[in-house]
């Protein structure tokens, strides 16, 4: 008898805890993509994700980069601040129709940056963060279409299989990308 309790009160914690996420998960964004990139990443564990975006009580949403800055169209997400200082995940509107396990990456990604501007560090972590779930999510059983994300995903899996501990490829193509270099240069002058 005190067994059958046990493991009802256990399956009732399971339930009431799956619904009391699952209203956090509206809580992240409107969107129901968003949402269901959320409930996918949910579903394999990545509490760190959900960690980072409850630290940061961050809001995600699709938007167009470009109206931040023109040299932001090409950008894939950004994670800003507004005027009144909430944090906002921002995956550019031109991936909207990305398969929803892209956009889980990008949130992944996006997920783990916590201040204003990112050190080669927190950018290192952040896109092997994003590579490592597009290995997990990524459907075996499905040819994605060749789009810039995809390929950017791809590639970032192959860099990291190929990384060693004397050589980190990740690292090096953030030293080598010219937005990060003038990023990285902004964070050393602020910090005199």
């Amino acid at each position: 008898m005190l067994k059958r309790v046990l493991v009802l009160m256990a399956c009732l914690f399971v339930l009431s805890s799956s619904s009391v996420f699952a209203m956090n998960v509206k809580g992240f964004s409107d969107d129901c993509k968003i949402r269901q990139a959320l409930e996918m990443l949910d579903d394999i564990g990545a509490s760190e994700i959900f960690e980072n975006l409850q630290e940061n009580s961050v809001k995600i949403m699709f938007y167009d980069l470009s109206q931040i800055n023109f040299t932001y169209c090409n950008h894939f997400a950004m994670n800003t601040t507004d005027n009144w200082g909430n944090r906002y995940i921002l995956i550019n509107s031109k991936f909207k129709n990305a398969p929803t396990e892209q956009i889980a990456c990008l949130i992944a990604h996006e997920s783990c940056h916590k201040g204003k501007v990112a050190t080669l560090r927190e950018e290192t972590t952040a896109t092997r963060t994003e590579a490592k779930y597009w290995t997990v999510l990524k459907k075996r059983n499905i040819a994605y279409a060749n789009t810039e994300l995809t390929e950017r995903l791809n590639n970032l899996v192959n860099l990291e299989r190929v990384s060693t501990v004397n050589h980190d490829y990740i690292q090096d193509k953030i030293s080598n990308n010219s937005f990060y270099k003038e990023q990285l240069v902004l964070r050393e002058r602020k910090s005199f």
